[in-house]
């Protein structure tokens, strides 16, 4: 019997072209019994309607956590993470929401394409990639005391989440920073790189230095698409789902603050 699961979904009114597509991908590709899907998203009409429609529970971001998204200031003249970054900080304070001993968290702009187990026996399958940004291990080490663990990249838009292991970090971080692993974390950023933290990268590298034996590391085959859900043909998705385990839907540049500045 696979382990039940709850599922996490941070989301804006931006991602409802996505999100249905997503919901219904955790759905039919997930292998574990769900027991309940959270869209955890700002109060706004649109959203309320697709959680009733879709039979999943609505979180008002701001009951997440002791901060919301006006309290963090991470942008440039030309780019605003601070939307971003909230969303990372959700993801490892949905500890405090699930009641299923694990959480998997998949991004609002990601449709899973093929079947996925996340737990085999005792250990947790991790999807990884190649490549990823080198400021994310700056601030690990600020973070953590220590360099990454993992030659892979845990950077690949869904991730299974333990509850007691995402506390253990947060508990880890508080102790060395004496103060809340939020804040930790928004303080040992460099502010002035539009990439300075992945909590992917974070709770990967923090299991691997410990319990590499628990984790099974899987090639992610993640293909970023900029088109929309719909415009992908019955026979196109064919193809796709011969090589890729998942495909993102990069359409929004929504941290740039001027169309002008969108580069590829």
């Amino acid at each position: 019997m696979t382990a039940p699961i709850d599922v996490l979904i941070p989301a804006i009114e931006k991602d409802l072209a996505t999100l249905p597509h997503v919901i219904d991908g955790v759905r039919k590709y997930v292998k574990h019994p769900i027991r309940e899907i959270m869209i955890v998203a700002p109060r706004k009409q649109r959203i309320l309607d697709l959680c009733l429609k879709k039979g999943c529970r609505f979180v008002h971001e701001d009951t997440v956590l002791p901060i919301t998204k006006k309290d963090i200031h991470y942008q440039s003249k030309t780019w605003d993470r601070s939307g971003w970054l909230y969303q990372q900080l959700l993801k490892l304070g949905g500890d405090k929401l699930c009641s299923s001993k694990y959480y998997l968290v998949i991004d609002a702009d990601t449709v899973l394409i093929r079947p996925h187990v996340f737990r085999v026996g005792d250990k947790t399958v991790f999807f990884c990639r190649n490549w990823s940004q080198g400021e994310y291990f700056t601030t690990y080490k600020k973070l953590m005391g220590k360099g990454r663990s993992s030659r892979l990249s845990f950077v690949t838009h869904y991730m299974l989440f333990e509850k007691s292991k995402v506390k253990q970090l947060k508990q880890a971080i508080e102790s060395k920073h004496n103060t809340s692993w939020y804040s930790a974390i928004i303080r040992s950023m460099n502010k002035s790189k539009q990439f300075a933290f992945s909590e992917f990268e974070t709770y990967g590298n923090y299991l691997y230095s410990s319990t590499p034996g628990k984790m099974i590391l899987k090639q992610a085959n993640n293909k970023s698409l900029h088109l929309s859900f719909p415009q992908i043909s019955p026979s196109k998705m064919s193809s796709l789902t011969k090589t890729y385990r998942s495909i993102s839907f990069h359409k929004r540049k929504g941290y740039l603050k001027s169309s002008k500045m969108i580069t590829k």
